[in-house]
C-alpha cells in the first residue's frame, strides 16, 4: 500500500484525526483503491508518513478491525479483509453518487467553519473545553423529579399542539426572571421559546435579512452567528472590538446602512470585554437612524464574579430596535435545547407566523418542567451556586496557568478565559499539539474575519473540575514546550 492512496487527516477540521483517518481508509477500501488482501504499513510507519500520532492510527485501525474492514494475521501484519461485501447494493462509494446541484442555502454553508458541538464522547469534561457548564454539579435528581411529576400529570391539553410562542407559564417565569436579573423590559407576550440561541439566530437571520443585506458582526466573534447570517445570504461586515467592546464608529464608516448588528455586549465572545455605556448609546442611536435592528446575545452574563450582573442593552432601548436572545444551554445543560427571543412588539406577528411553519413549538414536557424549575426558585438558587463554583474554577485556572508561557486574561464574567501566546505564534498549530496531549483548546484566530489577530487560546473552565484544570495545564505546558 502507498500512503498516496489515503487522504492525510486535516487537523483544522472539527472531526477528530483518528475518525478522519478511519473514514479515509474505509472509503479507499470501498472504492477499491485498497484491494482485498492488501497489507497495510505498521501503525508506526503510517503515523510517520501521515504526520500524526501513533495513537491516531491505532484508534482508526481498531475501529476498522471491529467493523470487519481489516483483519490481522499474527507475525504477518494487518490486511484489508478478504471477506468484504463491497459488491452488494448500498456499499458503493459515496463518490459514485455525488450531489450535482446545491441550493443557495447549501452553497452558503460549504466551506463555512463548523461549530464544535456533539459527538465528543469522553472529551466532554476534559480541559479546556469552552461553553460547557458544570454538568457534574447539575441537580439531576431534582430535575428528574420535576420532569416525572409533569409526566405523571399530563393531560390532553398538554399533549395537543401548543401555542407557537411557547408554554405560557414558562414565558411568564422568564419575563419575571429577566426583569429582575437583567433589567430587561418586557412582558410574557414578547417572549418566543425557541430551540436554543442557535434556533433564535436562525429565525432572526431568515426573517430580517435578504441575500446581499449587510450585517455587522463582532470581529472576532461567535461562529454560530456568522453561520446563521451567512446562511441567509447576508454580506458580513466585520467590526473590530477593543477594550470598550464593538467599535461603533468603525461600523458606521464601513457600512452605515447595515440591516442589523449582532453582538455580545455583556461579555464579548470570545475576548471577554463589556460594551461601554457610551458605545451602547451610540449603537442604539445608529440603529434608530439606520432603521436597523440590534441582536443582543446574552449567553452567559449571569456569571459575574464581582458586583451585580450588568444590565442588558435591551433595557436602554426606547424605540423597539433590540432583539434579545437568551439560552438555558449555559445555565442548565446544552441538550435541553430551550432558549428564547424577546422581541419588539412590531416583530411578533411575523416571527410567530414563520415559526409555525418551521418547528411549530418546542417540546411541551420540557417547557413545563423548566417553568416549574424557575417558578419554584430552583433556577435562581442553581445560578447562585454555579456563580460561586465558577468563581472557584476561575481562580483554579489562573493558578494553573501561572507557570505556563502564556499571558492569561480571565474576565470577571463568564465561563472561559484567554491564554495569549507570543506574537508570531501559530495558535492553530498549538491547538493541534494540545489535542495530541489530550487538551481541548480553540485557537482564537478561528473566530476572526478580517484581520490577523494576536494569537491565543480559548480556555473553558466552568465545566472542568479543579483537578482536571491542574492536570490539563500540565499537559498544555508539555504541548507548548514541544
Amino acid at each position: 500500500m502507498t500512503v498516496s492512496v489515503v487522504q492525510v487527516p486535516d487537523p483544522q477540521q472539527p472531526t477528530a484525526l483518528y475518525r478522519q483517518l478511519y473514514l479515509n481508509l474505509r472509503t479507499a477500501i470501498l472504492a477499491g483503491r485498497l484491494k482485498r488482501g492488501t497489507r497495510l504499513p505498521s501503525t508506526r510507519e503510517l503515523a510517520t508518513s501521515l504526520n500524526v500520532s501513533r495513537n491516531t492510527v491505532l484508534n482508526a485501525f481498531e475501529q476498522l478491525l471491529a467493523e470487519g474492514y481489516l483483519e490481522t494475521t499474527p507475525a504477518s501484519g494487518t490486511f484489508v479483509s478478504l471477506h468484504l461485501p463491497v459488491d452488494k447494493p448500498g456499499l458503493r462509494p459515496l463518490a459514485d453518487s455525488r450531489l450535482t446541484h446545491w441550493s443557495k442555502l447549501a452553497r452558503s454553508f460549504r466551506g463555512a467553519p463548523a461549530l464544535h458541538v456533539g459527538d465528543r464522547g469522553s472529551e466532554r469534561s476534559r480541559a479546556f473545553r469552552a461553553g460547557l457548564p458544570a454538568l457534574d454539579a447539575f441537580p439531576f435528581k431534582l430535575w428528574g423529579r420535576l420532569v416525572a411529576r409533569r409526566a405523571r400529570h399530563l393531560d390532553r391539553a398538554l399533549l395537543d399542539y401548543q401555542t407557537t410562542a411557547g408554554y405560557r407559564p414558562l414565558r411568564e417565569a422568564i419575563a419575571a426572571y429577566v426583569t429582575v436579573s437583567r433589567q430587561v423590559r418586557c412582558t410574557a407576550d414578547q417572549i418566543v421559546i425557541v430551540s436554543g440561541s442557535q434556533g433564535a439566530l436562525d429565525l432572526v437571520a431568515r426573517l430580517l435579512v435578504d441575500p446581499g443585506d449587510p450585517v455587522w458582526l463582532e470581529d472576532p466573534g461567535y461562529l454560530g452567528a456568522r453561520g446563521a447570517f451567512a446562511g441567509a445570504g447576508a454580506r458580513i461586515v466585520p467590526v473590530p472590538v477593543d477594550a470598550e467592546g464593538l467599535r461603533v464608529e468603525v461600523g458606521r464608516r464601513r457600512c452605515i446602512d447595515a440591516r442589523l448588528a449582532y453582538l455580545t455586549p455583556s461579555h464579548q465572545f470570545p475576548l471577554g470585554m463589556t460594551l461601554s455605556l457610551q458605545r451602547r448609546l451610540d449603537l442604539l442611536d445608529w440603529a434608530r437612524s439606520a432603521n436597523a435592528y440590534v441582536v443582543e446575545d446574552d449567553y452567559d452574563s449571569e456569571y459575574r464574579f464581582h458586583g451585580r450582573p450588568l444590565a442588558a442593552l435591551q433595557g436602554l432601548d426606547e424605540t423597539g430596535r433590540v432583539i434579545y436572545v437568551g439560552t438555558f444551554s449555559k445555565t442548565l445543560f446544552p441538550s435541553l435545547r430551550l432558549g428564547y427571543l424577546i422581541l419588539p412588539h412590531g416583530l411578533l406577528d411575523t416571527f410567530l407566523a414563520a415559526k409555525a411553519y418551521t418547528e411549530v413549538h418546542a417540546p411541551a414536557l420540557e417547557q413545563g418542567a423548566l417553568a416549574d424549575f424557575i417558578a419554584d426558585g430552583h433556577f435562581g438558587r442553581h445560578v447562585r451556586r454555579m456563580r460561586a463554583l465558577y468563581g472557584e474554577r476561575r481562580e483554579a485556572l489562573l493558578s494553573a496557568l501561572a507557570g505556563l508561557p502564556v499571558e492569561p486574561f480571565v474576565a470577571d464574567t463568564g465561563m472561559h478565559g484567554i491564554g495569549w501566546l507570543q506574537r508570531g505564534a501559530d495558535d492553530v498549530a498549538v491547538a493541534r499539539a494540545a489535542a495530541e496531549h489530550g487538551v481541548d483548546v480553540t485557537p482564537l484566530s478561528r473566530f476572526s474575519l478580517a484581520r490577523n489577530p494576536r494569537p491565543g487560546l480559548l480556555l473553558g473552565y466552568a465545566g472542568v473540575a479543579p483537578t482536571e484544570i491542574k492536570a490539563g495545564a500540565r499537559r498544555l505546558a508539555a504541548a507548548l514546550s514541544g
